[in-house]
């Protein structure tokens, strides 16, 4: 004969979820005072749980014949949820990497783009992908340094090596973000995490004085950069290869790839990648058209 217990059905998550919602929707129309007593009341609830919980917790890690079962326990969905809401176990890596991700979307979805997880390898790697319009952009290892990594190495710090995947779906930046196509003339390649201040901008050049599909060397504010030009996009790298550091200005140009005059290196002036060697690329600075002047912002 089945016991009482047995036959009780599972209440979802979800479903308990919803109905405090309910509840809290119409505790938030209540006067301030009744609001506080409310809040007080949930706090001193909350303490107790977590009191009795942890003293529950600390019960069963002290005999090993008990352990397995904490950890079925914690497992469950429910029991997982009510253990993280009173803190009293971590999240996993991946939900922790995956918060990360979610904090620094809404920047990289500004500027058309995006970032996929694609890989965690405990306990100190993880492999993202940038996807849209940040796939390919020449401001991608500033979004990428900046922004992503950034996020991952706070939310996990003990994350060591971040590896960016290729591959991503690219988009024309503003297609997917509704960017009027007027103000998408103005500022070109420029990550998403440059844009929070104006400050640190250098005048650089006028924009027709770099050569069309070429490169143009200059040295500025004590940096010796590299400027570049398709039509009215601009790209901007340190001037020194990948490889060995060695200067890139007197390099050969042809059909978008600049080629290193020491050793042969191939890199794509739209993003500076390395066609030698893809696991390196050269140093990309943040760079933007403003009327027919080119500034720069060092990274």
């Amino acid at each position: 004969m089945s016991s009482p217990a047995s036959k009780i059905n599972p209440v979802e998550l979800d479903s308990l979820l919803r109905d405090i919602a309910h509840l809290e929707e119409i505790v938030s129309e209540w006067d301030e005072q009744k609001r506080g007593t409310v809040e007080a009341l949930k706090r001193a609830i909350d303490d107790l749980n977590r009191e009795a919980l942890s003293r529950l917790i600390r019960a069963l890690k002290a005999s090993p014949a008990t352990q397995d079962a904490l950890r079925d326990a914690v497992s469950d969905q429910v029991v997982y949820a009510v253990m993280r809401y009173h803190q009293l176990i971590k999240p996993s890596l991946d939900e922790r990497i995956e918060n990360a991700l979610e904090s620094v979307r809404p920047f990289l979805k500004s500027h058309g783009g995006d970032v996929e997880l694609v890989q965690v390898v405990a306990p100190d790697q993880v492999t993202i992908r940038l996807v849209g319009a940040c796939d390919g952009c020449p401001a991608s290892a500033l979004t990428l340094t900046e922004g992503v990594e950034k996020a991952i190495r706070e939310y996990c710090p003990e994350i060591t090596r971040i590896i960016k995947a290729k591959g991503g779906a690219s988009v024309r930046a503003g297609a997917s973000s509704g960017t009027d196509s007027t103000e998408s003339t103005v500022v070109h390649f420029i990550s998403p995490f440059a844009r929070d201040t104006d400050c640190g901008w250098i005048d650089a050049t006028g924009l027709d004085e770099i050569p069309e599909a070429g490169i143009m060397p200059l040295d500025l504010a004590g940096q010796s950069i590299l400027l570049s030009r398709r039509g009215d996009r601009v790209t901007c790298f340190q001037n020194a290869c990948a490889h060995l550091g060695m200067p890139l200005d007197m390099g050969i140009v042809r059909d978008g790839i600049l080629v290193c005059p020491h050793h042969g290196f191939e890199y794509a002036l739209d993003s500076g990648e390395c066609l030698t060697a893809p696991e390196v690329q050269l140093q990309v600075h943040a760079v933007r058209v403003v009327g027919k002047r080119v500034e720069v912002r060092f990274s």
